[in-house]
């Protein structure tokens, strides 16, 4: 979708009027800051350091974790599934699926049992959505992981639905051990590499920790108030 900006050039001269200074349209340059503490978080965790302190923040943000490998995946999934209750299940439409094996769970055997699976496709509109807000499971990938946070980092595009990681009931985060990272520090600058090498970087960018919750009242945590209810992060050992 194209359009046609209007007043920008007095709408951003007004901003800068009021922050008291002359517009800046070139020239800018990220500061070099002497201090980064940042950094020095978590800077010498191993992987299986960073996967010891992923899996006690799990336990804070209420999301259950287990570890596997490639071999063991499709049988830790169907696992987890099935203490879930089972179908329906939603997933993005993802080539690693097939990669890791998954492919004869998801196209063969969950459809055998009777467990509706729909895969994301984009030239179904808002199908899509609809299929994802009545579906008890939703099946995502990690494309970072924080450990610090328990976050997730998903990347989403024409195949890979937001819709997908918070409309159905429950939620499961596949995470390739690979992909764990310290904090946020290193998932925002992998971000700049990409914008800067020129390569694509995904129009929505979801940070997503746990379940759904919110403390806004009284500071009293409740879970589950608008999105999963449960989450499940499974851990990929593919190093």
């Amino acid at each position: 979708m194209t359009g046609t900006i209007h007043n920008r050039e007095t709408f951003l001269s007004q901003i800068a009027s009021s922050l008291g200074r002359s517009r800046l349209s070139s020239g800018v340059t990220v500061p070099e800051w002497k201090h980064r503490p940042q950094d020095q978080v978590l800077q010498d965790a191993t992987p299986d350091e960073l996967v010891d302190i992923l899996k006690t923040q799990c336990l804070t943000i209420h999301t259950s974790l287990v570890i596997t490998d490639a071999k063991k995946l499709p049988e830790t999934l169907h696992e987890v599934v099935a203490n879930y209750g089972g179908g329906p299940i939603v997933t993005w439409k993802d080539e690693r699926f097939s990669k890791w094996g998954l492919e004869p769970l998801m196209k063969k055997e969950w459809p055998s049992q009777k467990l509706e699976v729909y895969e994301w496709d984009h030239t179904k509109g808002a199908e899509n959505i609809r299929q994802a807000e009545k579906v008890n499971v939703g099946i995502t990938i990690s494309e970072m992981t924080l450990a610090e946070s328990g976050t997730v980092v998903l990347f989403s595009d024409k195949d890979k639905g937001r819709t997908v990681s918070f409309l159905p009931a429950t939620y499961i985060a596949l995470v390739p051990k690979s992909t764990i990272v310290p904090r946020i520090t290193q998932a925002a600058r992998k971000l700049r590499e990409l914008h800067h090498s020129g390569k694509q970087v995904a129009s929505c960018v979801n940070f997503i920790t746990g379940p759904s919750n919110s403390a806004d009242i009284e500071l009293n945590l409740v879970v589950g108030v608008h999105g999963p209810v449960k989450a499940t992060y499974i851990v990929i050992d593919d190093l």
